[in-house]
């Protein structure tokens, strides 16, 4: 993972940027505030509120840790800006055919913004590696799970 590029879309990184103001800005500074509070009332063995709080504490520091690494090796790149607009890249919403002739629209993106449940998959995902570089019209063979298929790419959308 560190000798590829961090590949992601200007909404995805203000996601990121997002969620590491809100757990560094907001929900550390009240989690200490907790910690030095239960640590004030004695006996640290047997409190449940300064456990607890040292606990989320360092999942929250984790978090932050894993948020700031992956907005430094980021690229942040808009697929608005995409100039070869014929073929699959980074950020195209893509329309798909099985053979069956089940349509399946999927949208390249960067790992941290992946969503299969909403079609976004990651631009390293198989099925992304697949189509990557496709015009409309190609088909491509694509090794899944549940066996190897062949899609068709119908459409090629990007943003504006």
């Amino acid at each position: 993972m560190a000798d590829r590029p961090n590949y992601i879309t200007p909404a995805g990184y203000r996601r990121l940027r997002e969620e590491y103001e809100a757990l560094f800005g907001i929900e550390r500074p009240k989690l200490l505030e907790t910690i030095a509070w239960a640590a004030a009332n004695g006996d640290r063995s047997e409190n449940a509120d300064y456990q607890y709080g040292r606990r989320r504490l360092r999942e929250v520091d984790r978090r932050i840790n894993f948020l700031s690494r992956r907005m430094a090796n980021a690229k942040v790149t808009d697929p608005a800006h995409q100039p070869d607009r014929s073929r699959v890249w980074f950020g195209a919403t893509v329309t798909l055919a099985d053979e069956e002739d089940h349509e399946r629209v999927v949208t390249l993106v960067g790992e941290d913004e992946a969503d299969a449940g909403v079609g976004a998959i990651s631009w390293y995902s198989p099925m992304a590696r697949a189509i990557r570089g496709a015009a409309i019209g190609d088909l491509r063979r694509v090794a899944l799970p549940s066996g190897e298929r062949e899609y068709e790419v119908i459409a090629i959308r990007y943003p504006d």
